[in-house]
């Protein structure tokens, strides 16, 4: 009965629209949206993914872009803590820098006591102080140096020291006299005034003098060596030679004393008469002087024995 009732629909639709009355419309549209409702996959379409082109940072690129934000943050934070450094330190206020201030002509003035490790000044740049106040620069159990160059000064507990391999130079700011100079060949040296003696290790110079009223006095712990690539002159009123070991001179010509000299025996080796000249370990010899201020030496090797020697320097002069 259904395939008849099929066929006269089909026959039906052949000759013309079929007309549904109102119930069979109501049921047709109420199986319509039952069947809809109840597909879960209508207008799906089964894709490949790997296919589909993707969108955002993925892979190496999202590797680079985390670590990109990991160094701007590590920066971020060194930033913090540096400007978190400069304001404790420096001290910036709302009314400006309390611990130094900044001039037009170059000058940055300390306001405050500052610790400090190193300061490399520009270049011709000065450190000083205020006009009715002391500059106080203290070190911590270490030596204040200031360093030009090869030019160095060390304020030490003990001492303080300049060391300078083009020569050095101190002189008054407000007169521009000059106080202590090593241009020897524009100055003569002079110790300045109030320095009554010089510490030195080796010195090389054309001569050493000293004023008319004073006497120039050379100290040593140790060894002392005078040297003269043309000789040396030592010329005085009265000079004295006083050792505790030896006394060596030596000279390529001749040595030359013009003067009264005087020798003080006191601690001179001696021997008794008993003594067999020219035996045992000892070797002695007699100095003499010529006429002219020469000095010779004679092997002794008798007692009385003199000067009189065949080949004395002194020619007829002795």
């Amino acid at each position: 009965m259904a395939a008849a009732a099929a066929a006269a629909a089909e026959q039906q639709s052949s000759n013309g629209p079929v007309k549904k009355s109102m119930r069979e419309k109501a049921v047709e549209r109420r199986n319509v949206n039952k069947e809809h409702n109840s597909n879960f996959k209508a207008g799906y379409i089964p894709i490949d993914e790997d296919r589909l082109h993707k969108t955002g940072l993925r892979g190496r690129k999202g590797n680079l872009a985390i670590c990109v934000i990991i160094l701007l943050f590590i920066l971020a934070v060194i930033n913090l803590t540096i400007t978190l450094v400069i304001w404790a330190v420096i001290r910036i206020g709302p009314n400006g820098c309390d611990s130094m201030e900044f001039h037009e002509s170059g000058l940055l003035r300390f306001k405050q006591v500052s610790d400090m490790g190193v300061i490399h000044p520009l270049y011709k740049s000065t450190v000083g102080g205020r006009r009715n106040e002391n500059l106080v620069i203290t070190g911590n159990n270490q030596p204040i140096v200031f360093q030009q160059g090869t030019t160095k000064l060390s304020v030490e507990k003990n001492k303080t020291s300049i060391t300078s391999d083009i020569g050095m130079q101190f002189f008054d700011p407000r007169t521009q006299n000059i106080l202590f100079s090593t241009d020897y060949e524009t100055h003569e040296f002079h110790l300045p005034s109030g320095v009554k003696s010089l510490n030195v290790q080796k010195a090389s110079t054309e001569r050493i003098t000293s004023n008319a009223t004073s006497d120039l006095n050379i100290k040593v712990d140790g060894r002392a060596i005078v040297r003269g690539n043309e000789g040396v002159f030592i010329m005085g009123k009265t000079i004295e030679f006083h050792m505790g070991g030896n006394m060596e001179l030596k000279a390529e010509n001749s040595i030359i004393l013009n003067g009264t000299v005087m020798v003080s025996t006191t601690r001179l080796p001696s021997s008794s008469s008993e003594h067999q000249f020219g035996a045992g370990e000892w070797v002695r010899y007699k100095l003499c002087v010529c006429a002219d201020g020469t000095l010779f030496k004679v092997q002794v090797t008798g007692q009385n024995m003199g000067c009189q020697v065949s080949d004395h320097p002194c020619g007829n002069s002795l």
